[in-house]
């Protein structure tokens, strides 16, 4: 998914007024931009936000942080990961925080409160941000106003009733390339590569085509940056992979060295199923204190709590 996140930054970081008015309904001129901020996280193991914009709001200096996501976030939830942007940003920059994730898939989303919670009495925490889910969103009232940095988003978005998908996709496409920027074969480019999201490529390429007089190099363009994008993911998915099955393997060794022989082979299906590192992580320690299988049983039961 590196692809969609990488045209999706770009666009915010390009044009991130636009993105700051329209997902926060602040009225132009409330919001005055000062800069895009870089977060320094505390360590690597850290996602790293997305969009980190500063503003002027009110005569006061605010932060407006923006995720995009692709698809549902599991490990960890959207929630916590949120929580964890929102409270390192405000401890950082001692500024006030809006905070929202973005969605781009039609069916991503859907479970997401826009809250994390902790429900211990004297220990409460409540932390909240907006969710935007794309296809909620009305996409005729964008493709009127023509903010730049979010045309190329519009085919994800919700489409007039009378209207079928590919006429939208025509309208989406007509209307980005009425617009006056730079560099219009990687501006339509962005809108070809998030539209692939919920249509068929060989149908956006069509559109683009008959639409368009600057269609030479955009799809060589993008097809050789996703080429590389993926080639990269793959690398790092490779990596990954290659470092929890280390973990996998060390726990088995672990357990034994210091149970009976069996104690390995009764576990290795279980632990072929873990796919969160921390856990592993935290299954090695306990393989290195246990004192009988039972003991390592106990550990994984408790499924890193």
């Amino acid at each position: 998914m590196a692809i969609f996140d990488t045209v999706s930054k770009t666009q915010a970081q390009t044009h991130p007024m636009d993105f700051v008015n329209h997902c926060l309904n602040f009225e132009k001129g409330d919001a005055t931009f000062v800069e895009l901020i870089v977060p320094e996280q505390p360590t690597v193991e850290m996602h790293e936000a997305d969009i980190v914009i500063k503003v002027e709001l009110n005569g006061e200096e605010a932060l407006v942080h923006l995720e995009f996501q692709t698809t549902d976030s599991y490990d960890p939830e959207m929630s916590l990961r949120m929580a964890g942007y929102i409270i390192r940003l405000i401890e950082t920059y001692r500024l006030p925080v809006y905070s929202s994730v973005i969605y781009l898939r039609p069916d991503a989303g859907r479970r997401d409160r826009g809250v994390y919670e902790q429900n211990i009495a004297g220990h409460q925490i409540f932390i909240e941000y907006q969710v935007l889910r794309l296809i909620e969103m009305e996409g005729k009232p964008i493709l009127d106003t023509k903010p730049t940095g979010l045309l190329p988003f519009t085919p994800l978005m919700k489409r007039p009733t009378d209207m079928d998908a590919e006429e939208w996709l025509r309208r989406c496409v007509q209307t980005a390339d009425s617009v006056d920027v730079p560099n219009k074969p990687a501006y339509l480019g962005s809108l070809a590569v998030l539209g692939n999201l919920v249509y068929k490529s060989e149908l956006i390429s069509n559109i683009i085509l008959e639409e368009t007089m600057q269609q030479s190099n955009i799809i060589e363009y993008w097809t050789e940056k996703a080429t590389a994008e993926a080639h990269q993911q793959g690398l790092e998915q490779g990596l990954e992979q290659g470092m929890k099955k280390r973990a996998r393997e060390d726990i088995l060794e672990v357990l034994e060295l210091r149970l009976e022989p069996d104690a390995a082979s009764a576990f290795k299906r279980v632990l072929e199923t873990i796919e969160d590192s921390q856990y592993l992580k935290q299954l090695h320690r306990a393989a290195i204190l246990a004192e009988s299988p039972e003991d390592f049983r106990r550990a994984l039961a408790s499924n890193g709590d």
